[in-house]
């Protein structure tokens, strides 16, 4: 099958957002980075927030604060910026009710989950838009510190105006992703964004923790490695975020050229041992449950019942060697709450 090539934006017209009042929903990791951005772009931005720290901050970092009912009112653009397994009652509750009647307002997404899925459906009356960091929240804070644009992938569920489109960008360029150097936005949808995050988070992040874990296991049970050397090489050195920083800057295969020639042997040579068609099964058994809504009616149930498997395998995890070990070294390097 060939593979289709994304159409990529650098750019958008921030004079689309400009004059209108932008109502930040969820003052979280997300909404700080954008509420922060936005207003050091020239928007004016509001937050909507629940009584809790949050809205603390909120008002701490000099944002006008309102419920979110009120937030809702006053705003000419919403963005929801919640928690996945809470949005949807939020906003049938406290947004839709609120913004039906308006003559204009666009609804704003920072992922694709609950409209890909059908947990909140996009109202008729309005523009229904996806922005989506792949960063984040104090990363984006911290490039925009930089001057540094990142990439978000856009997605338009409703184009009630005609110029969904063109906010998408607007707003993209509003939180410092693009017009600056390093960001791009792909021309995305709400469905594809669902499907390459969900399956990043269920494919190589917990391939890479199991790798982590089998390493640990065989190196200090059956070849007498000491646990803190094993840890230490395997991630606490810091060396796998300064790979991944090159990976992102290089390309995944051009970043090895900073590695020994040794390192570049080992890599290349072994890379087929582990990239089998077992592998491909298991990434695809994943991609069919997000596609399906498997995993979305399981995480649904998980929800209900209290998270009952999440706490049991955190649970288990954090009663495993590698963890009580990387308990006690971080402690001694001044890592952990108790140093």
């Amino acid at each position: 099958m060939a593979i289709s090539v994304a159409e990529l934006y650098f750019d958008g017209d921030l004079n689309l957002i400009k004059d209108r009042t932008f109502a930040i929903i969820g003052f979280g990791n997300q909404g700080r980075a954008w509420a922060t951005i936005l207003r050091d772009s020239g928007v004016h931005v509001i937050v909507g927030n629940i009584r809790d720290a949050a809205f603390d901050a909120a008002i701490q970092a000099g944002f006008e604060t309102y419920s979110i009912e009120e937030a809702t009112k006053r705003a000419d653009i919403i963005a929801v910026l919640l928690p996945d397994e809470i949005a949807p009652k939020v906003f049938y509750e406290r947004i839709e009710p609120y913004a039906r009647d308006k003559s204009f307002y666009l609804l704003v997404f920072a992922s694709g989950y609950n409209v890909a899925y059908g947990f909140i459906e996009p109202p008729s009356n309005t523009d229904t838009i996806m922005v989506a960091p792949r960063m984040i929240g104090a990363g984006i804070l911290d490039l925009h510190k930089q001057g540094r644009g990142y990439p978000v992938l856009l997605g338009v569920a409703r184009d009630a105006s005609g110029r969904a489109w063109e906010y998408a960008k607007a707003i993209a360029k509003g939180i410092g992703a693009i017009g600056r150097p390093g960001g791009v936005a792909v021309k995305s949808s709400f469905d594809e964004e669902t499907l390459v995050d969900l399956l990043t988070e269920q494919t190589w992040s917990p391939l890479l923790i199991a790798a982590f874990m089998a390493y640990f296991e065989v190196v200090t049970e059956e070849f007498g490695v000491s646990p803190e050397a094993a840890i230490l090489e395997l991630y606490a050195s810091g060396e796998l975020a300064e790979v991944a920083k090159h990976m992102s800057e290089l390309g995944l295969f051009e970043q090895l050229k900073l590695h020994s020639r040794t390192s570049q042997y080992g890599h290349l040579t072994r890379l087929q041992r582990y990239l089998t068609e077992d592998l491909r099964e298991k990434i695809r058994l994943a991609a069919r449950e997000i596609l399906s809504g498997e995993f979305a009616k399981e995480f649904t149930l998980e929800q209900m019942l209290g998270y009952p498997v999440l706490k049991k395998v955190h649970r288990h995890l954090l009663e495993s060697k590698l963890a009580k070990v990387e308990k006690e070294l971080y402690s001694k390097l001044g890592r952990s709450k108790e140093g």
